[in-house]
């Protein structure tokens, strides 16, 4: 489905949607990287393997031992990324939903992300621990690998340490 035929979302279904927004010291060239190649999602989220590509496939592993599989519906350089997730047997809840990255180049060396998950809304199970997911991971880990150099990615000491 193309976007001119996908449904259009009320006000209140599109506010429903995860939402987040971060800023960044860091290039949006940088984060287009963190978010498309293999090395940079592996660095804040946790291991994959694929292409990041437009019309790539990345499959994420976490503590499952099927993956997470995601369609890459869109690769702009360097404005934007969306996802599509095809499988995800852990959490089944996510499969169809739509992750979108859009980055916006702000003063000096800075930027910032919003992501908005699309079908990520309260009336999935999944709802608390995805929000909690995705702040740790955005607004932490994939912060401080386009700031500093390296990330909390799954399994690392920060993330255990969240899900206490």
């Amino acid at each position: 489905m193309t976007d001119a035929e996908q449904p259009s979302a009320t006000p209140a279904e599109a506010s429903a949607d995860y939402q987040k927004m971060i800023r960044v010291e860091a290039s949006p060239q940088a984060l287009f990287d963190a978010l498309t190649s293999v090395s940079g999602l592996a660095a804040w989220w946790t291991r994959v393997t694929g292409s990041g590509d437009a019309g790539g496939e990345l499959r994420f592993f976490m503590s499952s031992p099927e993956p997470l599989v995601i369609h890459v519906d869109e690769a702009t350089r360097p404005t934007s990324v969306r996802w599509t997730v095809t499988e995800c047997s852990f959490l089944p809840d996510w499969v169809g939903t739509r992750p979108t990255f859009t980055i916006t180049p702000v003063d000096g060396n800075a930027s910032e992300l919003q992501l908005r998950h699309h079908g990520l809304t309260p009336e999935l199970d999944c709802i608390g621990m995805c929000t909690r997911g995705w702040d740790h991971f955005l607004a932490r880990s994939l912060r401080e690998y386009v700031e500093v150099g390296h990330g909390s990615p799954h399994g690392s000491s920060a993330d255990k340490a969240r899900r206490v």
